[in-house]
Formats: structure tokens, sequence, C-alpha cells
């Protein structure tokens, strides 16, 4: 095979388009590729699709496409221009390369996986290119997934709304996600009711209505808004597990704080609860065996934090339960134990659960669950530590 019906294949090229020429310049480290259209071919106007004859062809351009092996690989062509009798001379489109832009499509896929990766400075130097170029790609890649999400607009039926913070809680943004598709539907700013009800006023009416489930926490302003726009929305909003169990460990880490102050009054530096802070973050499942024997001794012990932490693990067990009445009873009954152990921390935890007990067990009729945008912590949290996007928020 010739290495320009090599690089005709390999790069996908085809009629009218041809491979020409191919140099290979070793001392560069360099393979450039030259690309050709057939004589007397017509091309579709930009604008309306029209057929229409050449015009012209603008100066000879060069597209960056990923490397042959370890050489830089550069496609070269005239792109022709044509005179289409309603908008005039346009620049035909290119089967390689979207307009304006200096890499070849598959590229730009390539670039944009290694930027979903890791930051736009290391995926610039992984691929050969200035950060402004990698955040150009970046650009383009968030405006098209933007423009085919606008042209088929899709309605989640199950929602989750979260609030996340760049920076050092100095700001936030709301986000909300497709439960179902475990997509990020929208981003706003702030995490006030207003804002979420910016993204309500987005969905018509009949969209509003076919929403099932929306899972958050339980912030007022969410809630607020939401039974402003969604139909139904008490029956509907679910109070997620995940922020409830935030709760009751931020419980058990005050208990500690408390007992942890009283005792090292007594005990000094040889207080139980010493060095154990991170212990009581622990599930009972998720315990590091190198902790294992210290934490077995310390949750059998008579601590106020053992006792708070059993019932932390306790409560887990309310969203196993086989229905929405087995769910109530146990909910109940935890509430009156919480009180019972007067520890404020903990009393404070059970008024909260009975105040919210209604969209908590919303759970076993729509069991919703913004777990998910959790999981897109790591993605969003990489926004902070690489640096990603926060030139632009739309990115």
């Amino acid at each position: 095979m010739q290495d320009v019906d090599l690089y005709q294949a390999v790069l996908g090229i085809t009629s009218p388009w041809k491979v020409t020429r191919v140099d290979l310049a070793l001392d560069a480290g360099q393979v450039d590729v030259y690309v050709e259209h057939a004589a007397k071919e017509r091309f579709a106007c930009p604008e309306c699709g029209r057929s229409c004859s050449v015009y012209d062809h603008a100066p000879s351009r060069t597209w960056r496409h990923l490397d042959t092996c370890q050489y830089r690989t550069l496609l070269h062509a005239s792109p022709p221009r044509v005179k289409c009798a309603e908008h005039g001379v346009k620049q035909a489109s290119l089967p390689w390369s979207e307009a304006k832009s200096q890499f070849t499509l598959l590229f730009e896929r390539f670039a944009i996986d290694v930027l979903q990766s890791t930051s736009v400075s290391k995926a610039a130097r992984i691929l050969g290119i200035s950060w402004d170029e990698a955040w150009t790609i970046q650009r383009r890649a968030v405006r098209r997934g933007r423009a085919r999400r606008e042209a088929a607009p899709q309605s989640p039926r199950r929602v989750g709304v979260d609030e996340k913070s760049p920076g050092r809680g100095k700001e936030y943004f709301t986000v909300v996600c497709d439960l179902s598709e475990k997509t990020v539907e929208w981003v706003g700013d702030g995490r006030k009711s207003e804002t979420l009800d910016t993204y309500w006023k987005k969905l018509t009416p009949e969209q509003l209505e076919s929403i099932e489930a929306v899972a958050m926490d339980m912030s007022g302003p969410y809630f607020a808004s939401t039974v402003r726009h969604v139909p139904n929305a008490t029956a509907k909003i679910v109070y997620d597990r995940f922020h409830i169990m935030q709760h009751a460990t931020k419980a058990v880490d005050q208990v500690r704080r408390d007992e942890q102050a009283s005792l090292s009054r007594t005990w000094g530096k040889d207080s139980p609860l010493a060095r154990s802070r991170y212990l009581w973050l622990y599930s009972e499942e998720n315990v590091p065996a190198r902790f294992e024997e210290r934490f077995e001794k310390l949750k059998k012990s008579e601590l106020r934090t053992a006792k708070a932490w059993g019932m932390k693990e306790l409560l887990r067990g309310l969203w196993g339960s086989k229905n929405k009445r087995a769910a109530s009873g146990f909910l109940t009954r935890f509430i009156r134990s919480a009180r019972a152990m007067r520890f404020a921390p903990l009393s404070k935890l059970a008024n909260m659960l009975a105040s919210k007990r209604d969209n908590i067990l919303t759970y076993f009729n729509v069991p919703a669950t913004s777990t998910i945008c959790e999981g897109l912590n790591p993605a969003i949290q990489q926004l902070k530590t690489r640096g990603r996007c926060y030139r632009n928020r739309e990115n």
C-alpha cells in the first residue's frame, strides 16, 4: 500500500477529497499530509445546504491530527469557497474539521477524553498544544453538548438538587441532575430559592407535571422553590438519605467534641477519645483493619460517643425497611430513643427528623436519592483542585 493510500484510509478521507502527497520529515519528527478535492466538484452552502459551484479557494490551512506513532501529523488543504445565490461567498464545510478549528475532529475527540481526565494545563502538556488551544477545544465541546440538549430538550422524571461550593464556602452554585440518566441538567449561581426557580421556569407545565420525584437535602429554599413550581410537590420531594446521614454523623462528632472536652480535663492526653475523631466517621463495615482492635474496644465502652455512634449506625437501617409503614414505625422508635439519651446533639437530630419525617418517608413511595449528584462530586471537586473550567462558569 502506498503512503497516500494508507493515509487516505487512516484519515477516513472520502470522495471528493483525496490524499495527494505525504511528506515525512524525520529530523523534525513530523508527517505532512496534503489533501485536495476533485476538479469541477460542487459543495453545499454552509448556511442553507444548497449545492453550489466552487467560487475560489481560501489560502492553504493546516490542521493538527492524531500523531502517527511518535511523529506529529499535520493535514494541509486549501478550503473551497462557494458562491450561494442567497448567502453569497462562503467557505464550504470540511469533513475532517469544524469551522475555524485548527484541529481535526479525531484529534479533538481524543483531546476531550484527556480533558475529562485531568486539568487543562496537564492536558495541554500531554497533547503538545497550548493552554489556550486546549481551553478552546473544551469550550467547543461544551457548546456542542449544550446545543444538542437544546435541540432535543428532555425533562427528567426524577430530579436531584444539590449545592456545591467551588471554593471554601465563599460562593455556592446549585446543580440539578437527571437521576435516571445520571447527567447534570443545569447549574445556577447561588443556593437561594430564586436560584432553583430559574431552572423550574425553563420547563413547560407538561414537563413539570411529569416529574415523579425531587431528591434534595433538607434545605428550606430548595423545598420552597419546588413547592412553588412542581405540581403536588410535597408528595414528590424526597429528603435524601445521604444528607440525613451527614446530619447524624455531625451529631456524633459533636457528642465526641463535648465528651472529649470533659475527659481531657481529667485524663489530659491519655483520654480514651484522644486522636479518635476520624474513627467515629466510619461505618461499621468500613473501619480500616489497622484500627479495628482499638475501635472494637471504643464502641463497646460506656462512652457517650460510642452510644451516639451506635444510634447513627441504627439510623442507617431506616432505608432497609420493607415498606413505608414499617419505615414510619422505625423512625418513630428512633426519634424516641434519641431523645431519651438526653445528648443535646442527638436531641437536635431527633427533632429535625421529626419535623421532616413526611418527606423522609416519601422515599418509600418514590425511592429517589441525590447520591448520584454526590457521585459527581469527584469531577466537581476536580474543578477546584485541577482548575478546570473556572475562567468560564458555563463550562
